[in-house]
């Protein structure tokens, strides 16, 4: 049996862990500070706008169907409407958030640009005329989505133990899932839908099977010489003189 048909080692492998301990280490300790920032925002914008009678969350909140009201996608998740509404926000979305970044913030921004715009465009589309949606809800059921599909599309042990105990704890959370009077839905399900799409989009690309030559058998021991290139070989003339 010839190797010609073996794999790669890595190809279709499944991982315990999804990297060196100190490398992953250090984007934790990265996604930390980012998603603690990213908090800091969220409530210094909730001071201000607190302070303006939430004029910002009507001024740049998502207007369902309305043209003018489309590039508000990317500013409706930093806005809220109380108190009550960022503080049931910042919980899930530092913990969801954190638990997407730890493999690497540079994939993660990626992943909340995809989120941000399936969760918003869902709402833009599919809420109610003559409503204004805002708040993070949807990028939380996007990193919701992501981590608990990531660990499958990237063949890593820790990440779907990961995602299947996020899945039980906040199970829950599906709840809001339905429609319900006064609950953006639409938007949690185009995060979650974009989650899920990111987890596929965004998995290891790891390297494809690859063919070793297999080796010549069955030779009878002869070396038989190989032409050079540009090399005519042909048999002596037995009648022509002798070198």
């Amino acid at each position: 049996m010839t190797p010609s048909g073996q794999r790669s080692a890595s190809r279709g492998r499944w991982d315990l862990a999804p990297g060196d301990a100190e490398s992953v280490l250090a984007e934790a300790r990265k996604a930390f500070f980012v998603m603690a920032g990213v908090l800091a925002v969220l409530w210094i914008l909730q001071i201000a706008n607190w302070a303006d009678h939430y004029q910002l969350t009507l001024s740049y909140g998502i207007r369902p169907r309305d043209i003018g009201s489309l590039p508000n996608v990317f500013t409706a998740p930093f806005l809220h409407f109380s108190w009550a509404h960022i503080e049931g926000n910042s919980g899930p979305l530092f913990i969801f958030g954190f638990l997407a970044a730890y493999r690497g913030v540079r994939k993660f921004i990626f992943v909340t640009i995809l989120v941000v715009i399936t969760s918003g465009l869902t709402a833009w589309l599919a809420e109610p005329a003559d409503t204004v949606g805002a708040g993070a809800s949807g990028v939380v059921f996007g990193y919701f989505g992501y981590i608990m599909v990531r660990g499958f599309f990237d063949r890593h042990v820790i990440d779907m133990a990961i995602g299947a105990i996020m899945a039980l704890c906040f199970a829950y959370q599906f709840t809001v899932l339905l429609p319900k009077a006064g609950i953006g839905w639409q938007a949690h399900v185009g995060g979650l839908a974009g989650g899920v799409l990111a987890g596929w989009l965004f998995r290891e690309r790891r390297p494809k099977a690859t063919a070793k030559p297999a080796p010549v058998t069955g030779t009878t021991g002869l070396n038989i010489p190989r032409a050079q290139p540009g090399t005519i070989r042909k048999p002596a003339d037995p009648g022509g003189p002798s070198s």
